[in-house]
């Protein structure tokens, strides 16, 4: 189950994930989440000191670029494996702590990439315990463990690695060349809860409940006898920050909806409608879409437009915070928001990440806000939100909406932003959300962002007549958590009745076109 912000020291049952750079040391610790055992992720760079200072109830070590014996690679101290202390290396991970304990790790060109046959020897182990002798797993790795540390058990290989596996359950010391975590593993996450469960003897008991027990019993310690606002951008993400934060300070706090003008069609009525019905908390609209395009005339760049709205909306929130002062008298000293760990990470806030885009939460926040941030949402994905929303009684027409980014339209609009262009997209974007909801697939897609090339025309024909008008992309993808998405592969019929009907029913479009673009490498929105 998921995870929110973590404490300052992990609690007895904290699982840490060491990030030796790999592409799927959030996924590892979200697994841990399904696991209903809490994790949370360190840098590779710090001390075992510092680990073991948290007091964790197990260690794993994550997959990573590097070769264990090239100059630089990421290592670990020796002493972490003497600890007492349970660990689990996964392929690097797997790797370090074998040659860390005097196994054997080179490059013998025993390469394995993808879907992989994996053969378990020893199938009654603890990790193994259930599962088929042959099953399929996937690998990533150049170099290979051709020899075990001493002490410990090979469990299992594959047609060319000897050692894909080891286990020495008397210093609770396990590892596996591949990747549990991926869901081509398959039989990855009842090895990763074998390892928690009997391995670390690690009972699965953090739940929905507990989490929002301890955000709200941290909420409160925050807060106090002040006041705080939190900015309501119409998506699944602030709703639930706001409802949880309204649940732990109910009249301190007051809901502030910006309608910045970039909102879909009918997004600021049924926002004001379901979200006060659901939660009862104090609501207060402002009117700022002038504001707003006035600040991003003549602007294309996207990382401009970001920061720009970041800093309207502060700036706003400011202005809202005087209202309130005056109304009501108590200082405003806390702003709300619905920041994601993706969007942390894609800031460059993760472990070891480059700044992939600037969030409006993260890295659009103008350097002189004068509000302290409240985020209890900061370590969690997306699938754990809603499931919070869900137990805080928050409507399907909330927790179960497309995800939707803060900047609204602002970046789904390629170039200059304008009044003309806003009000065509919205229309698109009408158009494919209820052709999507009639054919039943809004569950099936996590989302499905509609994107003018406001900058891009094309020859068309309509009415007999030459058009010389805008493309639309449909971006429809699946994921589960939006550190990776895939595109959804929609029926037929259905992009065509999508197409057909933006073409006819909307001015100056004149092509829909389909991105059929994973991530990586594309980002989900195209700004």
């Amino acid at each position: 189950m998921p995870a929110v912000s973590a404490p300052s020291s992990a609690a007895p049952d904290t699982v840490l994930v060491v990030d030796f750079g790999a592409q799927y040391a959030q996924l590892i610790a979200r697994r841990v989440r399904e696991a209903r055992v809490y994790s949370e992720i360190v840098p590779s760079t710090m001390p075992v000191a510092e680990m073991l200072a948290k007091n964790p109830a197990a260690i794993i070590l994550s997959g990573g670029p590097s070769s264990v014996y090239a100059e630089g690679a990421p290592s670990l101290d020796r002493a972490l494996f003497e600890a007492g202390v349970p660990v689990f290396g996964m392929c690097y991970g797997f790797q370090l702590m074998a040659q860390t304990l005097g196994g054997t790790v080179d490059d013998n060109g025993a390469r394995e990439y993808g879907g992989t046959p994996l053969h378990v020897s020893k199938a009654g182990s603890t990790l193994f315990e259930g599962t088929p002798t042959e099953q399929s797993v996937w690998m990533s790795h150049g170099d290979a463990c051709s020899a075990a540390p001493e002490g410990f058990t090979v469990t299992a290989s594959t047609e060319v690695v000897p050692v894909a596996a080891f286990e020495n359950d008397e210093k609770k010391l396990y590892g596996v060349q591949y990747h549990p975590e991926v869901m081509h593993s398959t039989h990855g996450q009842q090895v990763l809860e074998h390892f928690l469960y009997r391995g670390a003897g690690i009972e699965p008991n953090w739940t929905t409940g507990s989490v929002i027990e301890e955000q709200v019993e941290a909420i409160r310690a925050q807060v106090g006898d002040k006041r705080a606002i939190c900015g309501l951008s119409g998506g699944v993400d602030s709703a639930v920050a706001a409802a949880l934060v309204q649940k732990a300070i109910g009249s301190q706090l007051t809901c502030v909806y910006v309608d910045h003008g970039l909102m879909r069609k009918g997004e600021t009525e049924q926002v004001e409608k379901d979200f006060v019905a659901a939660t009862g908390a104090n609501l207060k609209v402002v009117d700022a879409s002038e504001r707003f395009l006035t600040a991003l005339a003549g602007v294309s760049d996207p990382e401009t437009k970001r920061k720009i709205i970041g800093r309207e909306f502060i700036r706003v929130f400011e202005q809202a915070q005087l209202e309130i002062l005056q109304e009501e008298g108590p200082e405003v000293a806390f702003l709300v928001q619905g920041t994601l760990y993706p969007d942390v990470v894609e800031s460059g806030g993760g472990t070891g990440t480059a700044n992939i885009k600037s969030h409006h939460n993260v890295g659009g926040l103008p350097e002189d806000i004068e509000f302290e941030l409240v985020e209890p949402l900061r370590q969690l994905f997306k699938d754990e939100v809603r499931m919070v929303g869900q137990e805080l009684g928050l409507p399907d027409e909330i927790v179960q909406r497309q995800p939707f980014p803060g900047p609204g339209l602002g970046i789904r609009i390629v170039g200059e932003v304008t009044k003309d262009r806003l009000d065509l997209l919205r229309e698109a974007d009408a158009i494919a959300r209820e052709e999507l909801t009639v054919a039943g697939l809004d569950r099936e897609i996590w989302q499905c962002p509609v994107v003018l090339l406001a900058d891009v025309r094309s020859v068309g024909v309509q009415g007999d007549g030459r058009t010389y008008g805008h493309p639309i992309v449909l971006r429809p993808v699946s994921s589960e958590d939006a550190m990776t998405a895939d595109w959804t592969r929609m029926p037929y019929d259905v992009l065509a009745k999508i197409s057909t009907r933006i073409t006819n029913e909307v001015a100056d479009v004149n092509r829909v076109v389909l991105d059929v673009t994973s991530k990586p490498p594309g980002t989900i929105e195209w700004e």
